[in-house]
């Protein structure tokens, strides 16, 4: 059993070059793609099933987030992030972070944007959050190299992925106080998704394996096998599984919490970055297929 290929959405350029995280926009109903290679932002309309725009201008481009029609994007290649407006793609403004920003949240009620940047040979990693409105920042060191983050439903906590020592970090919102580190059980915490039902965080680890810890704790409840090194990791609300992409050999593993039964969808070699849409669609960027490959979750 796997999910359902139902076609592929074109994006100019795509053909083997890369790309890295994206995000569905609920407000706008548009899929934002970063495209590393291209130093562009692919934009998808997901109703209409086609590319819409290419947004140049965000050099090494790294990942994008959303929250209510606004759109975080982290520069690696120009130590940035840029503040979008979801509707128009305008650009809002560009604030300077530390070296190499890689993991992103965008907290819209707060006017708050949160960089994971890894830092280096001059510079230590660190957390920084700004306050959109005037680029006020503060920012906490890092114990190792930032992978992906994510907030808890009520944006007071954020976690992130921390790849050697391998854990999760904990810190408070908005002015990142350090609350906690979860070591995991799985060397090279990656990919990262919460289920803010039921209070669980899935963090896909390099060694090859899917934890699974609670969100109030740290408990670690549950670990499953994955089938290589992941990078995205996305949770659906709607059918309750666990999407982790693996970009070698290009597959996504899907696993299913409450039973813990899994299974494999073949992609395409170096198809490591997905989108979730709501309800039941999982967008693979794949280089192979030249664009988005588009599967069911159903």
């Amino acid at each position: 059993m796997s999910l359902k290929a139902l076609g592929v959405i074109e994006i100019p350029g795509a053909t083997g070059s890369e790309f890295d995280h994206g995000i569905f926009d609920s407000r706008t109903r548009r899929v934002f793609i970063a495209h590393t290679k291209r130093s562009t932002v692919e934009v998808i309309d997901p109703d209409a099933g086609r590319h819409i725009a290419t947004l140049p201008g965000f050099p090494g481009v790294a990942g994008a987030v959303a929250d209510d029609g606004e759109i975080l994007v982290t520069n690696r290649g120009s130590a940035s992030i840029a503040w979008l407006d979801g509707a128009t793609s305008k650009t809002r403004s560009v604030l300077a972070t530390g070296p190499r920003p890689n993991g992103a949240a965008i907290i819209k009620r707060l006017s708050l944007g949160i960089a994971a940047c890894i830092g280096d040979e001059s510079e230590a990693p660190t957390l920084q959050a700004f306050r959109l409105g005037d680029g006020q920042r503060v920012k906490l060191d890092l114990p190792g190299r930032p992978r992906w983050c994510v907030t808890d439903a009520a944006a007071e906590r954020l976690f992130l992925c921390i790849r050697e020592p391998s854990m999760i970090l904990v810190a408070g919102l908005p002015g990142l106080r350090p609350l906690a580190q979860w070591r995991l059980p799985s060397g090279g915490a990656h990919g990262l998704d919460i289920d803010h039902a039921r209070e669980r965080l899935y963090a896909a680890c390099d060694a090859g394996d899917l934890v699974e810890v609670d969100s109030r704790s740290g408990e670690v409840t549950n670990v499953w096998p994955i089938a290589g090194a992941p990078d995205v990791t996305f949770f659906n609300p709607a059918t309750g599984r666990v999407h982790v992409a693996i970009g070698e050999p290009g597959l996504v593993e899907t696993v299913d919490p409450k039973t813990g039964k899994s299974m494999r969808t073949i992609t395409g070699a170096d198809a490591h970055t997905t989108v979730l849409v709501p309800p039941d669609r999982l967008y693979v960027i794949s280089p192979a297929h030249g664009g988005v490959l588009v599967l069911a979750d159903t």
